[in-house]
């Protein structure tokens, strides 16, 4: 394995990220925010409303609240908590500044995503919707082809590479602050992921529902109480990030490469936690009913927000304020644990119990999330329940595997697999992005003549052409009804 990252995964990951995946990923996302007159700023307060007003069942689908929750499910995990500690050692504080940039242009990019998503969406044989970049790619860009490489590399990369990530940080924490084996941590982990994994997505958004907002809200709670603690050094923390993230200042010095590896580290864990543009939450986004895709687009664009500019930040700040103590940057790569003892350093070691739950709950869930992906990209390479089985078993077993791997390995290969879903999918959000943006106009004419925005693909003059055999079609049985949400 040591062999295969060192002459395989890393060559290729470098590749990836220097030369090609961070200057599309922001150039995409500034390239959207022009486009859509920066909506992430714009319509910041409507995205709060929308999740808001979206929390009632559906008939076809989950609610667009359940939706907004299993994105969560696969966002906010290790991304936020051990993805930030390794960005703060590689990348020094200067890599949580180009964290927020990639969230902060990712958000219109994922406006742009979750509404094709939406465009794009078919109905399921259980009257639920199903979506994402493969079906877009298909129905939009006329290339079954080009359908399948996608929904093959995001069932490898979450339904293998991400839950091994998951499972690696919930071992490396029980083992590092309780002293558990990783092999026991591997036998519980397959232990508890199978039956809700054979249990469908229904039950997954059902779980992810009431447990992540709960368990969100609760680590940012913990995270205002240190900030509190610490108000005078505030300032401080914030200069240290801005400057070190231009290779700046003592806070820079420890880190080989400076500039770059604070650029480099912070897109690659921002996009690991966020995922805006990498393809995977639209396909969470398309299974929600709602009167319009836009709707969707946004909710999954606030999605972004929380993940990144509140989560991530809260991880940052709980680690930076701990000090050379716990955090000195350019030494070893470390992931949960060590924002289990900057916690610890803060509020004493009575919190690691807590912190465990958290992180335990945040990764178990991001293994929910990412299986709720990969099985709806089974479903449109229409795999039969044989295959469908077959892959379940195989979800189980990497659990257990990725809990007993070494942290390095399991985290490049999720590097490789992230960086070549997503320049497949930003490719074709950027063909495909004048539906969106004619979505978009569509909503907003609607919202300026004080109406609830529904949306129609029949003789709509804002799209470039009609969506053929669309749920929205005002002749579809599976349309859905028009709502408030």
């Amino acid at each position: 394995m040591d062999a295969f990252q060192q002459y395989v995964i890393d060559p290729v990951s470098n590749f990836l990220w220097t030369y090609v995946l961070v200057y599309v990923l922001l150039g995409v996302g500034v390239y959207f925010g022009i486009r859509t007159r920066f909506v992430q700023v714009r319509l910041l307060g409507r995205m709060v409303r929308q999740v808001a007003a979206s929390r009632s069942g559906s008939e076809g689908g989950i609610s667009s609240f359940q939706a907004f929750c299993v994105g969560l499910a696969s966002r906010v995990g290790t991304g936020n908590i051990a993805g930030v500690a390794i960005a703060l050692t590689l990348g020094g504080p200067g890599a949580i500044f180009w964290m927020w940039v990639v969230a902060l242009v990712g958000m219109a990019t994922a406006v742009i995503e979750a509404t094709l998503a939406q465009l794009f969406k078919v109905p399921g044989p259980d009257g639920s919707f199903r979506g994402g970049p493969a079906f877009y790619i298909e129905r939009g860009l006329g290339s079954r082809r080009g359908g399948i490489l996608f929904a093959v590399l995001l069932i490898f990369t979450f339904g293998i590479a991400f839950n091994m990530v998951q499972a690696n940080t919930i071992a490396d924490v029980l083992d590092s602050a309780h002293g558990v084996d990783p092999a026991w941590s591997a036998i519980g982990l397959m232990a508890l992921t199978a039956p809700v994994v054979f249990g469908g997505v229904r039950r997954i958004a059902r779980v992810a529902e009431f447990v992540l907002p709960a368990m969100a809200l609760g680590y940012v709670l913990l995270a205002l109480v240190i900030i509190a603690l610490n108000i005078g050094a505030v300032g401080t923390v914030l200069g240290t990030i801005v400057t070190a993230a231009f290779g700046v200042g003592e806070a820079a010095a420890g880190i080989t490469g400076g500039l770059v590896a604070a650029l480099l580290n912070g897109a690659k864990r921002g996009l690991f936690s966020n995922e805006a543009g990498m393809g995977s939450a639209p396909n969470a986004a398309a299974t929600a009913t709602t009167s319009h895709p836009v709707k969707q687009g946004l909710i999954q664009s606030l999605g972004v927000f929380v993940d990144t500019i509140i989560v991530c930040s809260a991880t940052a700040f709980i680690i930076l304020f701990a000090g050379p103590d716990v955090y000195s940057p350019g030494e070893t790569t470390e992931g949960a644990s060590l924002t289990q003892e900057a916690v610890a350093h803060e509020l004493g070691a009575g919190l690691a119990p807590v912190m465990t739950v958290l992180i335990f709950v945040f990764a178990f869930s991001s293994v929910l999330g990412n299986y709720s992906y990969a099985e709806v990209n089974m479903s449109f390479l229409r795999a039969r329940r044989v295959a469908l089985l077959v892959f379940r078993v195989v979800v189980v077993a990497v659990v257990g595997l990725g809990a007993v791997l070494d942290l390095v390995v399991v985290w490049a290969l999720a590097d490789v697999a992230m960086g070549l879903m997503a320049l497949v999918n930003l490719v074709a959000i950027v063909m495909l992005g004048r539906w969106a943006l004619g979505a978009l106009r569509d909503f907003e004419r609607q919202l300026r003549a004080g109406q609830d925005p529904v949306f129609r693909t029949d003789d709509n003059p804002d799209l470039p052409g009609p969506v053929v055999d669309s749920v929205w079609s005002d002749s579809s049985e599976h349309r859905p009804a028009p709502t408030t949400v």
